[in-house]
């Protein structure tokens, strides 16, 4: 997909603006007209937007009450349709999709707070991403794919242990002066 720069992204300072890690998840992949896609950890909302943009059948959630709320809103703004719920990863969520993304919270930090919980991983900064492959097989259709950001940060062997038996491909980098950024697509 394209970004698109002219959609409408209010902000909220209790969540997770668009930054460099969501343009670089947006440009990774492309979205099938109908494709069933689910995103956790929408955020402002802004990944969610550009795949019913481009035709995705969209459901989107956080764990944030605000983001939920902040996403609805931004949805409405630029008159696109997602499913938007409360969720702590797979809680709230029903059914199966063709995508699963997710920009986890991946820094290796452990930090308090409803903010927090949009970047920090825990000390290997991993998150919730175990939870999140260990309930895919429910969650995707056969031939899905989950897409995920990871960060350099990240405990290389904590993450090597969490990927061992799926397949996975790099879809995109971006390296900054601090850390490099991957896209993965993971396959059951």
């Amino acid at each position: 997909m394209r970004y698109d720069p002219d959609l409408i992204v209010e902000k909220d300072d209790d969540v997770y603006p668009p930054s460099e890690d969501s343009m670089l998840l947006i440009g990774s992949f492309d979205v099938r007209r109908g494709e069933r896609i689910l995103e956790i950890g929408c955020g402002s909302g802004i990944v969610s937007m550009h795949c019913a943009q481009n035709g995705g059948a969209v459901t989107c959630g956080d764990i944030s009450r605000k983001a939920v709320a902040l996403t609805k809103r931004n949805m409405v703004l630029n008159s696109l349709d997602a499913e938007v719920v409360e969720t702590d990863v797979y809680s709230n969520i029903e059914g199966r999709f063709d995508t699963i993304l997710f920009n986890l919270p991946y820094l290796p930090v452990k930090e308090e707070g409803d903010l927090a919980l949009a970047w920090s991983g825990g000390e290997d900064g991993l998150g919730p991403l175990p939870r999140l492959l260990a309930g895919a097989p429910e969650h995707l259709l056969p031939g899905g794919r989950i897409i995920i950001v990871v960060s350099s940060l990240m405990d290389r062997d904590s993450l090597r242990s969490a990927l061992n038996g799926y397949k996975v491909r790099t879809l995109s980098s971006l390296h900054l002066f601090f850390e490099e950024l991957n896209i993965l697509e993971i396959s059951l």
